[in-house]
């Protein structure tokens, strides 16, 4: 998209950040993006320090993550691989989209993230619904990690206790809620207190490898399946045209990578509208290959019957598996207080601005009012993860909003800085991009309501 005249909205500067952009940048998703100050004469000079090929990479890792157990539900609640995977390729084309809308907004605007871009180009109003549903997603994504926890050590202590037990009794020690939250307590609450989270960016390529792991475990499954398993039944097609936006959720939480995306363009060595666009197109690919490839495998051995988190489908006693589930619980572990972070920027944001006090004026209260924010977080993320079983159920909120991130978000950025340029005559490019703004915010919206609709009156009412 060629950058047209005229400029972009900018009354949010009344409440803007007084933090510096750059440690902005580093909380959102990418602990291990490094970025320079914002200025008028950064922008587009190559003062970033990440080449193409990293920003690749930088990307995939952003949308790999522990959202890949629940695709082979997916697959199985879409009616089948080439439903799920006709789901998938749709869904990309305004996935890609929307990363490069945002870098188009970003260079337009000269904002570093992805908050501060929606609030440039579309003002208040949008800015603070963007802060609000990033903390929501934050929040969110927080109790999936810590259920997911959960599941994966009820898995671990079912092969480690292997004595028998009398009908109806369990020791007090392997009872869920009490695993996670003593996993919870000693390991996540620590990580989360601290100012800043720098050093969590040199446990992030162990994650990205534990990730990895679990799809080639599950593709080597299906391809040497254990002789005990049972043939299921395999769904060709959907129940009801309605049950393939069941999957849509899954899709967007697996491959949201957008809140991030914003720091990773701007730490590029040049960047510029058109390489990013081939950047997210190749980093896309990867992550789809990647999560068809669990979808597929996973739905394929166990069919209808796969469970919510795939993982929980397989025998407690196989070692591979089991490592997997290690592996996971550690990609939880270190990326939950970074999610955390996020959200906790966020609402010091927005307390800063609504009180109208500065960093600098609050420094004495910062370190109280961090203590109170990180310690009501967890526990109210924990005691929803030890009543909310199911994962699945999580997934289908926060999916729901992701596609906010998505879809609405970036469809509004496109259409305001369309119509703040200053152009005599409107040619059909422009026409076109504004239809396309407006299609975006459409099913976005449509997306949102729909799975939130699905998630409140039948997934948390069951």
């Amino acid at each position: 998209m060629a950058q047209g005249t005229g400029s972009i909205n900018s009354d949010y500067k009344d409440w803007e950040w007084s933090a510096d952009a750059g440690e902005r940048a580093r909380l959102l998703q990418s602990p291990s993006v490094e970025t320079v100050p914002k200025s008028g004469e950064s922008q587009g000079n190559g003062l970033g320090a990440t080449s193409a090929l990293g920003a690749v990479f930088i990307v995939v890792n952003a949308a790999l993550g522990a959202g890949l157990l629940n695709f082979p539900a997916a697959f199985s609640m879409a009616g089948g691989v080439a439903v799920g995977i006709t789901l998938q390729m749709c869904m990309l084309i305004f996935i890609i989209g929307g990363l490069v809308i945002l870098a188009y907004c970003s260079q337009a605007s000269n904002e570093r993230t992805y908050q501060e871009v929606v609030w440039a180009v579309c003002g208040k109003v949008p800015g603070v619904l963007c802060e609000v549903a990033i903390a929501v997603y934050t929040f969110g994504t927080c109790i999936a990690f810590l259920i997911i926890i959960g599941d994966q050590e009820d898995k671990i202590i079912a092969a480690l206790v292997t004595e028998p037990e009398e009908a109806g009794s369990s020791r007090w020690y392997t009872d869920r809620k009490f695993t996670i939250s003593i996993t919870a307590f000693l390991l996540i609450l620590p990580l989360s207190i601290p100012k800043e989270i720098g050093f969590q960016k040199y446990a992030s390529s162990l994650s990205v490898i534990g990730t990895w792991y679990v799809t080639a475990v599950i593709i080597i499954k299906y391809i040497w399946p254990d002789k005990e398993l049972v043939p299921v039944e395999i769904p060709t097609s959907p129940s009801t045209w309605t049950a393939v936006f069941n999957a849509v959720p899954t899709i967007c939480f697996g491959f949201q990578c957008h809140v991030s995306s914003v720091p990773v363009f701007n730490s590029m060595k040049q960047p510029e509208v058109k390489t990013w666009g081939a950047v997210v197109t190749a980093a896309m690919v990867i992550a789809l290959f990647v999560y068809t490839g669990t979808g597929v495998c996973g739905f394929l051995t166990f069919g209808a019957g796969v469970e919510q988190d795939v993982l929980l489908s397989y025998p407690s006693n196989d070692i591979p598996v089991a490592l997997a589930r290690a592996f996971i619980i550690l990609c939880v572990l270190t990326s939950y207080p970074i999610l955390h972070f996020c959200g906790r920027a966020v609402l010091e944001g927005l307390w800063l601005r609504y009180t109208g006090v500065t960093v600098e004026e609050d420094v004495v209260r910062e370190r109280r009012r961090r203590l109170l924010q990180t310690i009501s977080w967890f526990l109210l993320t924990l005691l929803l993860a030890l009543f909310i079983p199911d994962i699945g159920k999580v997934i289908s909120v926060i999916g729901g909003l992701a596609a906010c991130f998505i879809f609405v978000f970036p469809g509004l950025c496109l259409i305001q800085a369309k119509l703040s340029e200053i152009q005599e005559t409107r040619a059909v490019s422009w026409w076109a991009q504004v239809s396309y703004g407006v299609f975006m915010v459409t099913l976005g919206a449509f997306i949102f309501g729909q799975t939130t609709a699905n998630a409140i009156f039948v997934d948390l009412t069951a």
